[in-house]
């Protein structure tokens, strides 16, 4: 079995729960209110370990409160957090969560987030990854030293996957060292120029992705399941029924169950179930970390 490594953000979630977004100056009662450690790299890499991987987690935390939960609490799902650096001068990253009729609205600080360099991740690499691992990254963390983290993990051999999230655009030649992109809607419009509304679309859209050299390609679709296409093979999942109550981890357990899957030698096709079902138990239950499940939930 590969190892999963996770170059990513860790976030405390203040969340809580609104009939409505308030209008500017507007002030809400809600309810609900939780702290969760999320963050979508730690989400992804917690995703992985309750859903079968090995994971090592690299990032930083302040040397705060928060820091010390936002690890304690991947150490509860055996991520290895060895390689988490500690930061005295600046917090732990935080997320506001507004929950609103299942979906959710958010605003980042990132803290700590935005303090490893490319050659804190190089240090990291050299203990801990083999040529097969999966190397995963979304882009809460500095821009550029995600970039270059990615060709830096390509040019070791490993198997590298992105989710370009919050999304802006990547550089061009940045596709060919892409094994694995896993987009949702938004995301995809913004790379392709094409919102996939429909089956046709979303495959155009993931024909310009592979055409610029993305091996595998994956259109989270929310409620309408996902897309993906590897070496010219489109699986199509569709999720399950279930009362969603809160989104905000689907998507990362989606990525998360998706690299396990790969990792543990899972076909594609039941890395997607997987993943596919993953996400939807998620989306049944409040939080992030918290509402992952394990591979035991899926049997059930």
């Amino acid at each position: 079995m590969s190892n999963v490594i996770v170059f990513g953000s860790l976030n405390m979630d203040l969340s809580i729960e609104s009939g409505h977004m308030p209008a500017l100056g507007e002030t809400v009662i809600g309810g609900g209110f939780l702290t969760n450690p999320g963050g979508k790299g730690a989400n992804q890499a917690a995703a992985a370990a309750k859903l079968g991987a090995s994971v090592t987690m690299l990032g930083a935390v302040g040397c705060d409160g928060l820091g010390d939960r936002m690890i304690a609490a991947l150490a509860e799902y055996v991520v290895n957090c060895e390689y988490i650096q500690r930061a005295e001068d600046v917090s732990t990253g935080v997320a506001l969560i507004t929950r609103v009729g299942g979906d959710n609205f958010i605003t980042v600080d990132p803290g700590a987030n935005l303090l490893p360099t490319i050659q804190d991740v190089r240090e990291s690499l050299d203990a801990v990854a083999e040529e097969g691992d999966v190397f995963l990254c979304q882009l809460e963390c500095d821009f550029e030293t995600t970039i270059q983290a990615i060709r830096e993990a390509h040019e070791r051999g490993m198997f590298t996957a992105l989710n370009p999230a919050p999304a802006r655009q990547l550089p061009d030649d940045l596709y060919r060292d892409l094994d694995l992109l896993v987009v949702n809607e938004s995301e995809c419009e913004l790379l392709t120029s094409i919102y996939p509304e429909n089956e046709e679309s979303a495959l155009i859209a993931i024909e310009r992705l592979t055409n610029a050299g993305v091996g595998t390609v994956a259109v989270t679709l929310g409620a309408r399941g996902s897309i993906v296409v590897s070496m010219g093979k489109v699986i199509r999942s569709v999720p399950p029924q279930v009362e969603a109550i809160d989104t905000t981890c689907a998507g990362d357990t989606y990525l998360g169950a998706l690299v396990s899957g790969y990792a543990r030698g899972l076909k594609l096709e039941e890395a997607v179930d997987l993943a596919t079902r993953a996400s939807a138990i998620a989306t049944t239950r409040i939080g992030a970390q918290q509402s992952i499940p394990l591979l035991a939930d899926l049997d059930q």
